[in-house]
């Protein structure tokens, strides 16, 4: 846990990845437990500051997953999650977690429909958990479930309580996703000045805009993101890992200090283990971010690949495609036959480009290695009979 409080002392903006508790809330994702130990390794090695790896009150295989998690000896804090309520917390404790986080819901909707309580009853039933957590020398984030749907006045007295009870952080939850970039800003702003405390933000996707929603909390003013890996998380997922971490590196000039050459690996891993395919069209770690069909494209980054791509893809453990399809163009085309190790005279790419792009438009799709080669003989057999 000492990176993580050496951390908030630098005031560093840092990661908690809930890929092993919401993020296996997906609907119809399980992982097994050496599966959860791998994912919390690969985590550890890419520099995740906290992990939140299960909620040990389940029993069994969870409880079982996150005492052996904990036994890696990981640099990383281990967090488990708990209701706020003291058996739960005592389960946790068993578990041998350094970090524990106490969820409960600060939304009237939530108070009045799933609790059947009231206000008088979060604040109460939270500070006991609170001191309860604290007495046994433990990191405790306490999350308001719903904040986003919470009414301020009363999401600062639960905040404020919770600070005197010894919380060490504020977990905002924009549980249902209805928030917007502009809006979370608003709202971080003022309930970081209202009470001072470490905000962490925890974003769903609902509308698609987790991530920006989590980089909107941070310019407010909240030093911890919650994420997962491929935003894996309940309906519509959480923020992504490597979105965040990239973005805060790229557009906000925050260094998170992870490898982002691993970034890939883990991608890769979680989506095997969860069952989910990784999007060719995944930010930051699908595969179509670094290939290029289109003529002018293909043409640009071949001539300086900045020209259209931020960073290179090496970096986030990937690799450059020229793509060869209906949009490509001649340029592209002598640069794929130069793999193949033959020099493809400019006047023979622009005879051959016809061809390639009927051949594309009949498949509906890139053509493979081969199926060029075929054009290209096909195109030299042309040349051949015209030359006669």
């Amino acid at each position: 846990m000492k990176r993580f409080l050496d951390g908030l002392a630098n005031k560093q903006v840092m990661l908690v990845d809930t890929t092993l508790r919401d993020g296996e809330q997906t609907a119809g994702v399980v992982f097994s437990n050496k599966e959860k130990v791998r994912i919390a390794q690969m985590l550890d090695s890419l520099g995740v500051h906290q992990l939140e790896v299960g909620i040990p009150v389940m029993g069994g295989d969870e409880k079982e997953s996150i005492k052996a998690i904990v036994n890696l000896g990981l640099d990383a804090s281990i967090m488990a999650w708990n209701r706020a309520d003291v058996q739960d917390i005592k389960e946790s404790l068993d578990c041998g977690v350094d970090a524990l986080a106490v969820s409960i819901s600060t939304s009237d909707i939530h108070i009045k429909y799933k609790l059947q309580k009231s206000r008088a009853w979060v604040l109460d039933s939270m500070s006991r958990a609170v001191d309860f957590a604290k007495k046994h020398n433990k990191y405790v984030s306490v999350n308001a479930e719903d904040a986003s749907r919470s009414e301020m006045e009363f999401l600062v007295q639960f905040a404020n309580r919770a600070k005197e009870c010894g919380a060490d952080r504020l977990r905002f939850c924009d549980t249902v996703g209805i928030l917007e970039p502009f809006k979370t800003l608003e709202i971080v702003q003022e309930l970081h000045r209202a009470t001072n405390m470490n905000i962490e933000m925890h974003t769903h996707n609902d509308f698609g805009m987790a991530t920006a929603n989590s980089l909107a909390g941070v310019r407010g003013g909240a030093s911890m993101v919650g994420v997962t890996v491929n935003g894996l998380g309940e309906r519509a997922g959480n923020a992504v890992l490597a979105e965040v971490a990239m973005a805060l590196e790229y557009l906000f000039a925050i260094d998170v200090h992870v490898k982002p050459h691993e970034l890939r690996e883990i991608s890769e891993y979680v989506a095997l283990a969860s069952g989910r395919a990784l999007p060719v069209c995944m930010p930051i770690v699908g595969t179509n971010m670094f290939a290029h069909e289109s003529g002018i494209h293909a043409d640009g980054v071949m001539k300086h690949p900045s020209t259209y791509e931020v960073f290179k893809p090496e970096a986030v453990g990937a690799q450059r495609q020229i793509i060869i399809g209906k949009h490509s163009g001649s340029s592209a085309l002598v640069m794929k036959f130069k793999e193949y190790g033959i020099t493809l005279a400019e006047k023979d790419a622009s005879g051959m480009l016809p061809l390639v792009r009927s051949a594309a438009v009949d498949l509906k799709r890139i053509l493979f290695d081969k199926e060029l080669m075929l054009i290209y003989d096909e195109y030299l057999h042309s040349k051949k009979i015209v030359g006669a």
